[in-house]
């Protein structure tokens, strides 16, 4: 990338962008955390795992000793399940004493995932890459500035542990040398819970490093993922759509909207208007409808429109602008004439009716009959 690529990306990354590298299994990863949480069992290993385990484990082995001696192993076939045999025994009480060795080491594994914060499982990381395999690429990944800060971390690890080990080892070997309370069979267990001290002690220095490692990965992180103005614009534009086909959708939804209402207005039994704002068709066919249905419903050119189909199909037109600019908030194309509204559009509806049966009726209080 050159740096006039580098330097038109001040925006931090989107959401999208983000995901899209997870997908790919790109998500920071600190070793450091791996580092830490390896050293802490491997504490607990020896401080308490190993006291157990060790002395079964020797038993174990000194029975196989013990009975080498005196193990028949017969030839051919028979040899064979003798060794089986033999084998199996021993990796079964293996199993049994260092199970609890492998099962710390297992969780220490997965805890050093789940701490990270950032977990992928993608088949993006082992396809095979170019940039994995040239000379170009991997000499600008040995001058990288992450190499450099890895470089002076281990460093850092490697001589701080060093002055660890040495400081405590030296007490630890002079105490066994000038104590006079020291006896042989007590050595391992001293030496063990030095190692334990030099082990925690050590795992307490890694943790700052780890947690500021994790920090410095996910800030290295967002800032190789910025983007520049323009490709935040191509990414609001594919994810909103192309304005040109944006409006092509739109147009296109407005004239099924205009055709579904030249079939619907028809069928309608009555118009209430605003008068020329507001225009909602209702249809009630008794033995069809419960209650009486929008089946359209429109403002303005669209409310128009509406009125110049009834007069076209001589559909009654009744101007009751209240209760039209109420049944256009409140109720659906399609959706019934909520419960508040019977009362009123049940009035209208038999009005409209004793007109079909050409009954001098006069219009309910409010409503009035148009004849535009």
């Amino acid at each position: 990338m050159s740096e006039e690529d580098k330097s038109s990306k001040t925006e931090e990354p989107t959401e999208k962008k983000l995901s899209d590298q997870r997908k790919k299994g790109n998500v920071p990863s600190s070793k450091e955390v791996g580092t830490m949480v390896a050293v802490f069992s491997l504490m607990i290993i020896v401080l308490y795992i190993l006291p157990q385990a060790g002395p079964d484990f020797a038993i174990v082995l000194g029975r196989m000793f013990d009975a080498a001696g005196t193990v028949e192993i017969a030839t051919g076939r028979e040899g064979l399940e003798d060794v089986k045999e033999l084998t199996g025994g021993l990796m079964y009480a293996i199993l049994l004493i260092l199970g609890p060795v492998f099962l710390m080491m297992v969780l220490a594994a997965v805890l050093g995932v789940i701490l990270q914060g950032e977990t992928v499982v993608t088949a993006e990381r082992i396809k095979p890459k170019w940039s994995n395999i040239s000379p170009v690429s991997g000499l600008k990944k040995i001058v990288s500035l992450n190499n450099l800060v890895e470089f002076c971390k281990s460093i850092l690890k490697v001589g701080v542990v060093a002055l660890i080990g040495y400081m405590v080892t030296s007490r630890a070997v002079g105490a066994i040398i000038t104590g006079e309370l020291f006896v042989p069979e007590g050595i391992p267990v001293y030496l063990r819970s030095k190692i334990g001290q030099i082990l925690l002690i050590t795992a307490a220095f890694l943790i700052p490093i780890a947690i500021a490692d994790v920090i410095y990965k996910r800030m290295d992180w967002i800032k190789k993922n910025r983007m520049s103005m323009k490709e935040i614009k191509d990414e609001h534009k594919d994810a909103e759509g192309d304005p040109h086909m944006k409006a092509k959708r739109a147009e296109k939804r407005q004239e099924m909207s205009r055709k579904r209402m030249t079939q619907a207005v028809p069928k309608a039994t009555v118009i209430l208007t605003n008068p020329t704002h507001y225009a909602v068709a209702l249809r009630y066919e008794s033995g069809l409808d419960q209650v009486p249905v929008c089946v359209a419903k429109g403002l303005d050119q669209m409310a128009l429109r509406i009125r110049e189909l009834a007069k076209e199909h001589d559909i009654p037109i009744i101007e009751n602008r209240p209760l039209a600019r109420a049944l256009h908030a409140t109720v659906d194309v399609d959706g019934e004439v909520p419960t508040e509204h019977w009362q009123a559009v049940a009035e209208i509806i038999a009005y409209v009716m004793d007109l079909r049966r050409k009954l001098a009726v006069r219009p309910p209080a409010g409503s009035e009959l148009r004849d535009d």
